[in-house]
């Protein structure tokens, strides 16, 4: 049966491998930090219940879609504050991700900014390193629109540094 993903090895394998990225996707997207496990989970459960891999591209890619369309219906389902609290202190530690560092930092103060159709365009082509047609595939838009997106947080997040250094 090619392209079915039916024995537990391969969902333990595809858990195994994409778990973090799909969590790290959903803690920025959910409605609240509490509900990301539960969202990641169910993406996870709708990739294994659709009984097949994706034809082209990763799997990662296939699993951010869902996990997309999750957190929207989510943010739908429930309003998010109208002032979210930010209390997270990145963890600047040696063996800290290096993403997660960066949220406190200058450059991710500019990037929390960011439109949010820009800010996911970023995320998904730094944080996750995936190219434009992928990126495309998971936003479901054309490549023409990922680059116009990105070019545009690119100019924005330039002009901030250059704003904030008095240049």
């Amino acid at each position: 049966m090619g392209g079915r993903l039916r024995d537990g090895e391969a969902f333990d394998r595809l858990v195994e491998e994409h778990y973090d990225d799909v969590l790290a996707y959903c803690r920025r997207h959910a409605p609240s930090c509490d509900e990301a496990p539960d969202v990641a989970q169910e993406a996870f459960l709708r990739f294994v219940r659709s009984g097949r891999l994706p034809v082209e591209g990763k799997p990662l890619a296939y699993l951010l879609t869902i996990a997309r369309n999750l957190c929207i219906d989510a943010s739908r389902a429930k309003r998010p504050p109208a002032v979210p609290l930010d209390v997270d202190v990145p963890d600047r530690s040696p063996g800290a991700d290096p993403a997660a560092a960066c949220a406190g930092s200058e450059v991710g103060v500019l990037i929390r900014a960011l439109d949010p159709e820009l800010r996911e365009v970023v995320e998904l082509r730094f944080d996750q390193g995936f190219k434009v047609g992928e990126i495309a595939q998971v936003l479901g838009v054309s490549r023409f629109a990922v680059n116009r997106r990105l070019n545009r947080a690119l100019v924005e997040l330039r002009r901030g540094l250059e704003g904030r250094s008095g240049a």
